[in-house]
C-alpha cells in the first residue's frame, strides 16, 4: 500500500502530469494544441510552455503535418524502466490478456495509490466498461472490495466509514463473504457502475446538506445493488459488471487486483466458474 507524501503539492507539476495523462488516455484520437487547452482548461501560454518542453525532452512528438501531439520516445524509456522495476504489474497485465482470451470478457489490473484505485492495464478494449487505463476511482464502497476484504481491521474500518453509516453492517458481511469465497463480484449493469462512479467522485465538502443527503442515499443504493444479487435466486441470471481477485505481495498484502468484466447477466454457477478462473490466475501471480 502506498501512502501520501506530506506537504503541499505542486500545481505546475500537476498541470504537466495532466497533459501527459491526457495524451496517454486519448487512444487513437490525435490531439491538437486547442484540444489540450480545452480539455484541461489551460491558458494558451501555459499549454504552449508545457507542450514545447515535453517535445524538447522527447516525451511528446508533434506531427509537422497535422500539428497533433503523440507520446514520444522519452516516455518509452520511462515505461521500459517502470516495467523492469515493477515485474508483478507486468505479469498481471499478461495474465489479464490471457483471461480476456480464455473467458471472452474484458480484463483489467487495478492498483491502489493512497485513497484512490488506478486502472493500470485493460485488455479486450472492444468490450470496455465504464473505466479505462489511467482512470482513478475513489477507494470507497462499492469500489475496492477485493482490496478491503484482505486489508487490516483498521483499514477495513476506514473503508467502511467512507460509505453511509446505514450500510456499515452490510459491508462488514460482504468483506467476510468475499474473503471466504476468494473473489469479489460486482452485480451491476454498466450504466449503474458508471452512475456510481460519478456520484462517488463528488467532493465530500462544499455540497449543500440536502444535496449531500441525496448523493449519500444514491451511493448507498448503488452499493447495496452492487454487493449482492437481488432476490437470492441462484438459478436466475443477474447482471455482472466485474469479478475480481487479489494478488498478494511477499508480505501478504494486496498488491493489486486482477479482474474480468463480463458486462452481461450470469447465473451463480457461471459466476463461480469465472471467479475460480480469476482467483487461480491471481494466486499464480501472488508471491509466497
Amino acid at each position: 500500500m502506498e501512502s501520501r507524501v506530506r506537504g503541499a503539492g505542486s500545481a505546475p507539476t500537476g498541470r504537466v502530469l495532466d497533459v501527459i495523462e491526457l495524451l496517454a488516455s486519448s487512444g487513437d484520437a490525435r490531439l491538437r494544441f486547442s484540444d489540450v487547452v480545452s480539455a484541461l482548461d489551460l491558458t494558451q501560454a501555459t499549454a504552449h510552455a508545457i507542450l514545447k518542453t515535453l517535445c524538447d525532452r522527447g516525451w511528446l512528438i508533434r506531427d509537422p503535418l497535422d500539428k497533433t501531439f503523440v507520446l514520444g520516445p522519452g516516455l518509452a524509456v520511462v515505461a521500459a524502466r517502470a516495467e523492469a522495476v515493477r515485474p508483478l504489474a507486468h505479469a498481471a497485465r499478461v495474465a489479464a490478456q490471457e483471461l480476456s482470451e480464455q473467458l471472452g470478457h474484458a480484463a483489467s489490473v487495478v492498483e491502489r495509490a493512497a485513497e484512490e484505485l488506478v486502472i493500470t492495464a485493460f485488455e479486450g478494449a472492444g468490450r470496455q466498461p465504464a473505466s479505462a487505463p489511467g482512470d482513478r476511482i475513489r477507494y470507497a464502497p462499492p469500489f475496492g472490495v477485493a482490496f478491503a476484504a484482505w486489508d487490516s481491521p483498521v483499514e477495513q474500518r476506514a473503508w467502511i466509514e467512507r460509505a453511509p453509516a446505514a450500510i456499515a453492517g452490510r459491508l462488514e458481511q460482504v468483506l467476510a463473504q468475499t474473503r471466504a469465497r476468494g473473489f469479489d463480484v460486482d452485480w451491476t449493469t454498466p450504466d449503474l457502475t458508471r452512475a456510481a462512479q460519478v456520484v462517488g467522485s463528488l467532493p465530500s465538502d462544499g455540497l449543500p446538506d440536502h444535496v449531500r443527503g441525496i448523493t449519500d442515499q444514491l451511493l448507498a443504493e448503488f452499493t447495496t445493488i452492487g454487493l449482492a444479487p437481488a432476490g437470492g435466486n441462484e438459478g436466475k441470471p443477474q447482471p455482472v459488471a466485474t469479478i475480481a481477485a487479489p494478488v498478494f505481495d511477499a508480505d501478504g498484502r494486496v498488491a493489486l487486483i486482477l479482474s474480468v468484466h463480463p458486462l452481461r447477466s450470469m447465473t451463480a454457477r457461471q459466476v463461480d466458474t469465472a471467479g475460480q478462473r480469476v482467483r487461480r490466475a491471481a494466486d499464480r501471480l501472488s508471491r509466497p
